[in-house]
């Protein structure tokens, strides 16, 4: 029998779906993506076709084995990471009644005020860790329920089906034999309570979720479930489940309490290991479940950022900034500096810590003289001060944050973003040699499942620094800065 020398781990994101191979060094040999249409038939509707996602993820997986040579006995397993709360429902025949509404729709926004106003944020917050908001996965749930005028029947005689995007794909790739999540992407869906790592009924039901709709809940790692020949053209153990920003973490060797990390996407997501402990969260920031392995559940404190490396696509895709993304950063460094312009990019309101929904993006301090490359330097600079918001909040909440913080995504590549990021926070950036994170985080889990490693102490070994981002400004510059900042987003918070 050949030797197991591969994992092969799917990202499936947002904008595109990824298949990654790596050896037991954890190594990237082998990489293929393919993007899929997004759909936005309505002010502030996002939504993705289930089936595009599934037909991307397969087509990903066999060119990334095409170009590696490989045999399919060679690879050990497969983990998934994905976007999280982007919610699929679907009748037991494997058709979706809906589109998948995608984690950035403000579609169920109506139904999650209901709510609010009925239970008061507090029922929601203290079983789930999360501020009640359109961004999770039971008001998408429950605004499917509500429109599609078949669903309630459905439901009511046990024919559908819920999920996040893992157990949609893990739905698929089984063959319709595995309905599960793990603990991580369940804590995203404000339907789980995650202190005892349950649905929770009262909150089921608030949506109007048959217990048979819902997938079983999981650890992170282990034989969690094996792909169909029929459908996939092999049959493998999928070894380990885990969201994208869970997969960061875990990817960037965050297991002690205080460590955090940063990942800079189409949103900005920074998360802070809390060990065994789910804080309350306070201040607008979530407590959610990092992983659990091996019977060991342990917890992070989340900031959510919704607009990021969308904004710059923004300026590529409709304003003719750029031809391509990573052209920002030469736009931007034409300039000196901002020249006072600061933007506010609440394209789908603002996420942590204002959880304004109906707030509206802004470009503020626009002059004469303004230009395309100052207007694109305010573009990055807002990435650093949303992130800076979530910080400090996490300072004030935890006490301690490890001195210096960890950041992957692509737009880390930036030099000019990754050194403001530097100078508002008077901090040290690490930027990693790995460079995918996310998916090489879920390749360590399932490595992990299949005892290629001890435990997370040995994948921390491997952990190198590509290059670290000192601060080059004063204090009173950043806080400056800051202060700047917060008066552009009360003014954006302001129009309504």
């Amino acid at each position: 029998m050949p030797v197991k020398k591969y994992i092969l781990a799917i990202d499936q994101g947002t904008t595109s779906s990824r298949a990654l191979l790596f050896n037991r060094k954890l190594e990237v040999v082998a990489m293929a993506q393919q993007e899929f249409p997004q759909y936005f038939p309505e002010p502030g509707f996002v939504l993705h076709n289930p089936h595009e996602i599934f037909s991307s993820v397969l087509q990903v997986i066999h060119n990334c084995i095409s170009k590696a040579s490989i045999e399919i006995d060679e690879i050990e397993g497969i983990g998934i990471t994905n976007q999280r709360e982007t919610t699929v429902v679907w009748k037991r025949n494997g058709d979706p009644v809906y589109p998948a509404i995608v984690w950035q729709s403000r579609q169920s926004a109506t139904i999650i005020d209901r709510w609010t106003n009925d239970k008061g944020a507090d029922f929601f917050r203290e079983k789930t860790g999360l501020v009640p908001d359109a961004y999770f996965s039971s008001g998408k749930l429950a605004w499917i329920l509500e429109h599609v005028p078949e669903a309630p029947r459905l439901a009511e005689q046990g024919e559908l089906l819920f999920g996040t995007v893992d157990t949609w794909l893990v739905w698929k790739l089984s063959g319709g034999k595995s309905h599960l999540t793990d603990h991580g992407n369940a804590s995203r869906t404000m339907l789980f309570d995650i202190h005892r790592l349950k649905w929770d009924a009262s909150l089921c039901n608030l949506a109007g979720a048959h217990h048979d709709m819902l997938p079983v809940p999981v650890e992170s790692i282990g034989e969690l479930a094996v792909t169909d020949s029929d459908v996939c053209g092999f049959s493998l153990p999928i070894l380990a489940m885990a969201g994208d920003q869970q997969a960061a973490l875990f990817g960037q060797t965050c297991f002690g309490p205080g460590e955090a990390k940063v990942t800079y996407g189409t949103g900005c997501f920074l998360l802070a290991n809390t060990g065994t402990q789910a804080l309350q969260p306070q201040n607008g920031l979530l407590s959610t479940v990092a992983w659990t392995i091996n019977g060991r559940t342990h917890y992070a404190l989340e900031g959510s950022v919704f607009v990021a490396g969308s904004l710059i696509q923004w300026f590529r895709d409709a304003l003719n900034f750029i031809v391509h993304s990573n052209d920002s950063e030469a736009l931007a460094s034409a300039c000196d500096d901002n020249g006072g312009v600061v933007i506010v990019p609440a394209f789908t309101g603002l996420g942590a810590p204002y959880w304004d929904s109906e707030a509206r993006g802004a470009i503020l301090g626009l002059t004469r003289g303004t230009s395309k490359s100052q207007i694109m330097r305010a573009a990055l600079e807002s990435m650093a001060l949303q992130t800076a918001d979530i910080l400090r909040l996490m300072e004030l909440q935890i006490g301690h944050l490890s001195g210096t913080l960890r950041v992957d995504g692509g737009a880390t590549q930036n030099e000019i973003l990754m050194q403001f990021q530097a100078d508002i926070l008077q901090r040290k950036i690490d930027r990693p040699a790995q460079k995918e994170s996310t998916v090489a985080g879920v390749a360590a889990m399932a490595a992990l499942a299949a005892n290629w490693y001890t435990g997370p102490e040995e994948l921390a070994e491997l952990y190198a620094v590509e290059k670290t981002f000192s601060p080059l400004k004063s204090d009173d510059w950043a806080r400056a800065t800051y202060q700047r900042w917060q008066r552009a987003v009360e003014a954006c918070r302001l129009f309504r």
